[in-house]
């Protein structure tokens, strides 16, 4: 969808639709919808009186103007009560009404900013909040159809009556656009069957990212691994007939100032049975998704190369299957990651924590001063907090801190979950310096307490995403399947820490 910001008046657009908006309890509206409603000779007042317009949150009024005025239709956005409105309502709303207006076969949509005169927005956050509800509502997946499906909208023009802001909102515009595609490029990842998504082919994205945006690129193979010590990656890796790929793609935006850095690591599990302690056959599909934290890493550094924040970014992504095959790890086996610590792998099942230590470990001896791996780690998580919020563990508050302010300006939720130490007994082995599961009480945590042992003293934070990196139901800008989780955190965070 081509995206653009133009001065004018609304009511004046030659468009299939045009967007407007009311909060709830306005009875009187004003502003573009004000003049929307003079143009059609006063029918959105005549609908707030008469109650089909109440300005909710989501709701969505389709006024045919048959000729009246040059679009074909003003399409009333609730924007809901005006004390709760923030930039993630923008994003909600669009992806609402771009989906709504694309069933109705609109090509052309048009809007105002949403928010950026009583709502409180700035006019760069709130075109940033249009472009990315707009083209995250609007994401498919269709790839392995053979029949197209339906129009979608071509363009979406943002329309301001102030001509001096225009390089502000085309400026914010285009970042929406890039964070969003972003975000669109995990989904396409996490959505993809693992026959298609393996090891090798995330090594692929990942060297067309880099080619595309001028990162600097490793592909470590086994050999590499083992020379390197990757006993917990390649201990996962056993039992799979796909080669285990470790990518690292490199961003230099402080080049001068190699201590300004930033790790994120993400779990690339691109199919997980369980190898010998085999999962429930049972929603196993869903397994081609426990990649996302590679997804999610590799997409961020793809948008923060290109908007160029005064950082260092560096993401590793550890993919590998977890098949089990003939020379499968088992449990009770022991393995020795890289920096030395030996694991003894009492559930096969508890692979991604086998492999995020690795890849703690290269971050950590690459001098990352500052962490955060991002894993699909654990159904107790999924347990504790459902779909709608990720949960977060930190040696570091202040790193946390940072994380959770970066999601509260993406609308994606996170929640601190204590690290007590005596949790850590749960982990002790009786045969290794740490076993990989700590049972089934306060799983989440456990898990978070083993990658502990590996972030050591380097400020981390462990972001566990099994819950909110797929949705089953649409709503706002989500759509059924891999929601993107937490690409546009991620970007954020890099730009704030830039910026501190």
């Amino acid at each position: 969808m081509d995206i653009k910001a133009i001065a004018g008046d609304i009511t004046r657009v030659e468009a299939g639709a045009v967007v407007v908006n009311l909060f709830e309890g306005v009875e009187r509206p004003g502003g573009a919808t004000g003049a929307a409603d003079s143009a059609l000779g006063g029918a959105i007042s005549r609908l707030i009186a008469e109650g089909e317009i109440q300005g909710k949150k989501g709701e969505v009024t389709v006024i045919h103007t048959l000729g009246r005025i040059p679009p074909a239709r003003v399409v009333v956005a609730g924007l809901g009560k005006r004390e709760a409105f923030s930039a993630d309502v923008v994003r909600q709303v669009m992806g609402v009404i771009c989906r709504r207006l694309r069933e109705a076969g609109v090509e052309r949509v048009a809007t105002i900013l949403h928010g950026a005169g009583i709502g409180g927005l700035g006019v760069s956050e709130s075109a940033q909040a249009v472009a990315e509800g707009g083209l995250l509502g609007l994401y498919t997946f269709k790839r392995h159809f053979t029949k197209s499906e339906g129009k979608d909208i071509k363009e979406m023009t943002v329309v301001e009556t102030d001509a001096s802001r225009l390089p502000a909102i085309r400026e914010a515009l285009e970042r929406g656009r890039v964070v969003a595609e972003a975000a669109i490029l995990a989904r396409d990842m996490v959505n993809e069957p693992s026959n298609f998504m393996t090891p090798t082919h995330i090594a692929d994205i990942a060297r067309q990212v880099a080619q595309e945006h001028g990162l600097e690129i490793t592909v470590l193979d086994r050999p590499q691994m083992e020379g390197l010590g990757m006993g917990g990656l390649l201990g996962v890796a056993r039992g799979s007939d796909e080669p285990p790929k470790f990518i690292v793609l490199r961003y230099q935006g402080d080049p001068s100032n190699p201590g300004n850095n930033l790790g994120l690591l993400g779990k690339g599990i691109t199919f997980d049975t369980g190898s010998i302690s085999l999962k429930p056959a049972a929603g196993m599909e869903a397994m081609k998704g426990d990649m996302a934290g590679a997804a999610s890493v590799i997409s961020a550094i793809k948008a923060i190369a290109q908007l160029k924040p005064k950082i260092n970014v560096t993401a590793i992504a550890a993919a590998t299957e977890n098949m089990p095959g003939g020379s499968a790890q088992k449990p009770g086996d022991v393995v020795r990651s890289m920096g030395g610590k030996t694991i003894e792998v009492e559930n096969t099942d508890a692979e991604g924590r086998l492999v995020l230590a690795d890849a703690l470990g290269y971050a950590r001896q690459a001098g990352l001063r500052r962490l955060v791996d991002v894993a699909t780690l654990t159904g107790a998580m999924r347990v504790a907090l459902g779909d709608y919020c990720t949960g977060a563990f930190t040696n570091n508050q202040e790193l946390l801190n940072a994380v959770v302010q970066a999601g509260e300006k993406a609308g994606e939720r996170i929640w601190q979950l204590p690290m007590y130490e005596e949790y850590k007994e749960q982990n002790r082995s009786q045969v290794a310096d740490v076993k990989n599961t700590g049972g089934a009480k306060a799983g989440a945590i456990t898990a978070a307490l083993f990658l502990a042992e590996f972030s050591e003293d380097t400020p981390w934070v462990h972001l566990d995403i099994a819950g909110t990196s797929m949705t089953d139901k649409e709503g706002g800008y989500l759509v059924k399947g891999a929601t993107g989780v937490p690409v546009r955190t991620l970007i954020n965070l890099a730009l704030d820490l830039a910026e501190g």
